[in-house]
């Protein structure tokens, strides 16, 4: 197991099977996975990360359903994240997450024809703290914090589901544990997970609780191959979502349930961290209409210090 930061966000379940619900879809997995959330060593790292999501087929319970099913048509995002990551000593640390995001919503307008809506805003921030301090090689660890109101969710032809922001405070709480399957293999495993629950909410509108994890094992190929760091990767990403509530929520039109397969590679330059994936989704079990996204992009630079 490295002794560096295994930058990687796995971002559990980022492709979002929401509909009309596109931020609301779940952009909250873009924080579980292996990467900036366990830590092997103190020492701080800072990254900046980039997702593409186009939800464009609609979906109705297990399966596909007719696009005149649904008033809103594609959602596509871009996501752009600063991130950094501190920590202290071998048991206690913090994150802080910064998301700009850009948005194009095309749906039915009021008069019946097609309208297209873009957008570009500060995401909500996330703040967490980390403690690894169960076991001597910070092979365990919890974190806990809040996701802020930051985002924008006012924008005039966004829905309160479709905006870049959601307008609550939420309560983060999560754990992880990785280690070794085979040293012989160069095999590494790990598992992690996040519970998101909001406790103050604006406008007549909750989000639906959400509960992301991850289970993924990593080859070590760079020693075999004399890089810093070659490992090839492979996720099994799960996520539930309840109900939005809320005067503007549609309760009916919004949770879900999915699971999805995500082929990854990491490599390494001395402290140079380079990611990327692409998570595709087996099984995705939605309420009512929502849109989807058949894959999402991910890449990510590093550095650890």
């Amino acid at each position: 197991m490295s002794k560096k930061l295994l930058f990687v966000t796995l971002s559990l379940l980022v492709f979002a099977p929401a509909a009309a619900q596109a931020c609301a879809c779940g952009c909250g997995i873009f924080d579980v996975g292996t990467g900036t959330m366990m830590p092997t060593s103190s020492g701080g790292t800072v990254w900046l990360e980039y997702d593409y999501m186009d939800q464009n087929r609609n979906w109705a319970g297990q399966g596909p359903s007719n696009a005149a099913n649904n008033s809103d048509k594609e959602i596509t995002t871009h996501f752009i994240t600063a991130g950094g990551q501190y920590m202290f000593n071998r048991s206690w640390g913090a994150e802080i997450e910064i998301p700009y995001d850009l948005r194009t919503f095309d749906t039915t307008g009021d008069d019946g024809g097609p309208a297209q809506f873009t957008h570009s805003a500060l995401g909500d921030i996330r703040v967490k703290g980390i403690y690894s301090g169960f076991s001597d090689d910070m092979s365990t660890g919890v974190t806990y914090g809040l996701k802020l109101p930051t985002g924008d969710y006012s924008y005039s032809g966004f829905d309160r589901d479709t905006g870049i922001g959601t307008g609550s405070t939420d309560w983060l709480l999560g754990g992880y544990h990785m280690g070794l399957l085979s040293s012989a293999a160069h095999l590494d495993w790990f598992v992690n997970g996040q519970w998101d629950h909001a406790f103050t909410v604006s406008s007549h509108y909750r989000p639906g609780d959400e509960w992301d994890a991850a289970l993924g094992s990593y080859y070590e190929a760079g020693a075999m191959l004399g890089a810093d760091r070659l490992a090839p990767l492979l996720q099994l990403l799960g996520s539930y979502r309840l109900h939005d509530v809320g005067f503007n929520a549609d309760p009916a039109d919004s949770g879900y349930r999915r699971l999805l397969i995500s082929p990854g590679v990491e490599y390494d330059v001395h402290n140079v961290k380079l990611y990327a994936d692409i998570e595709l989704p087996v099984f995705q079990d939605v309420n009512g209409n929502q849109l989807t996204a058949s894959a999402l992009g991910k890449f990510i630079v590093g550095y650890s210090f």
